[in-house]
């Protein structure tokens, strides 16, 4: 069984960006949602994230949660494979590559799903938490303990990825977590637009905001009122 829950979306080209390379994903007819950042600083990053969206809207509806998990995982296995052929075609040089976060909702039970450095929290009972960890140089440091979380904030590489899908010619891992939902939960799906961007404690206060306003209206307007200089992409899961 589908938990009931409403789904609000919405991506902007951020502060300075010319093109957005985001893509978000709404399939609440299969319990699934998904934001993909092209990779920045790569070629054809809108390519990496429109084609992993593309693929997992290709889903059929009435999938089980048993059938669903592994085709998701197959949807992007491929589209990874598909973007690293695209990128040696197009020269040894080239990378079409993209970040994944998804969220997966059967039964009472969530499932997140990710590659790189889009995130997904989950807000229950007014606290923040954020459910998947970033594949990153930064993060990576500040488990071997020579990194801050506080210093990872603002380091100079700090947009530096260690996994993406089409970055690598070996098959992709995602990481997975799993939990149990509760009556009032609400999921956050963004790209790193938004998290490098907005405190923790202002993503919660505007994510647990009174019905009214959409959530993500008012997580990238706060985004592009601190001149965020990335596409910005946020979809709010509410149960």
């Amino acid at each position: 069984m589908i938990p009931r829950a409403v789904t609000w979306a919405e991506t902007h080209v951020g502060a300075v960006r010319r093109h957005n390379e985001d893509a978000y994903l709404c399939r609440p007819d299969l319990g699934l949602w998904a934001v993909a950042d092209g990779a920045g600083g790569h070629q054809a990053g809108e390519v990496a994230s429109g084609m992993i969206v593309a693929g997992l809207d290709r889903l059929e509806p009435g999938l089980t949660a048993a059938e669903l998990l592994p085709q998701v995982r197959g949807v992007v296995n491929e589209t990874h494979h598909a973007l690293l052929h695209e990128a040696s075609r197009r020269g040894p040089r080239a990378v079409i590559a993209s970040t994944i976060a998804i969220l997966i909702l059967r039964d009472d039970h969530f499932a997140c799903l990710w590659a790189g450095d889009s995130r997904v929290y989950l807000l229950r009972g007014g606290e923040l938490t954020q459910l998947t960890r970033d594949h990153s140089l930064v993060q990576a440091l500040v488990d071997e303990g020579r990194l801050t979380p506080e210093a990872a904030e603002h380091h100079p590489q700090a947009n530096v990825i260690t996994r993406a899908v089409g970055a690598d010619d070996a098959d992709l891992e995602l990481d997975k977590v799993i939990g149990r939902i509760e009556p009032g939960d609400r999921f956050l799906l963004c790209s790193d637009g938004l998290s490098k961007t907005l405190p923790e404690a202002e993503i919660a206060a505007l994510l647990g905001s009174p019905d009214g306003v959409p959530p993500p209206e008012l997580l990238i307007a706060a985004t592009l009122a601190r001149k965020g200089n990335d596409n910005v992409t946020a979809v709010v899961v509410a149960v």
